[in-house]
């Protein structure tokens, strides 16, 4: 399945999607470099750029510790992918005027992480999102800053085979529909 869009839509956009099939392919570090260096071109409030981004590629020292925070369901397929990495966000705007809470460090961060993932797709590769962290072990693992939280992980690859998916996992391992724009954007507040 293809999604289909406005031919307006960047096609990059529009292609981009998040398979769980990966190839256990590395991703060299100056691919990842730049991945990252699209990440940091996102909009943030005030430039304060509060995203930061901890990873580990498949067989470094790090990655099974990495990997040991995600919910068991996403290591049984986040473990082939070639990097994974940890989306964290200062919730503090530090200045030499104090510490200001940020209202927008996690929207913000979210803002870096499409931009990666909008590289790696130009580049060949393939991320995936992930919410299903056990979050205080992911901190623990990261030895995260007091004012830092963690908000997501991803993982980066090359798309693989589905058949070395589980046989559940087989049959979801296909483009997902978008809600229409009517049911994301309106005119005016909310509606009753």
């Amino acid at each position: 399945m293809t999604r289909t869009a406005s031919p307006q839509v960047l096609p990059l956009i529009v292609d981009r999607w998040s398979p769980r099939a990966f190839d256990g392919s590395a991703v060299p570090q100056a691919d990842l470099d730049v991945i990252f260096e699209a990440a940091g071109l996102a909009a943030s409030a005030y430039n304060y750029q509060p995203w930061r981004f901890a990873f580990a590629h498949k067989g470094d020292a790090n990655f099974e510790a990495f990997l040991s925070a995600l919910v068991p369901f996403n290591q049984s397929w986040a473990k082939d992918a070639g990097v994974l990495v940890y989306a964290v966000s200062d919730e503090f705007m530090r200045s030499d005027k104090g510490n200001n809470p940020n209202h927008s460090h996690s929207f913000d961060t979210g803002a870096a992480w499409a931009s990666a993932a909008l590289q790696a797709m130009h580049m060949g590769y393939h991320t995936h999102g992930m919410t299903g962290v056990d979050f205080a072990k992911a901190a623990e693992v990261l030895n995260l800053p007091e004012g830092f939280r963690v908000e997501m992980a991803f993982v980066i690859g090359k798309q693989g085979d589905v058949k070395n998916l589980p046989e559940m996992l087989q049959e979801r391992e296909v483009v997902s529909d978008r809600k229409p724009v009517s049911e994301i954007a309106f005119a005016g507040p909310f509606k009753g």
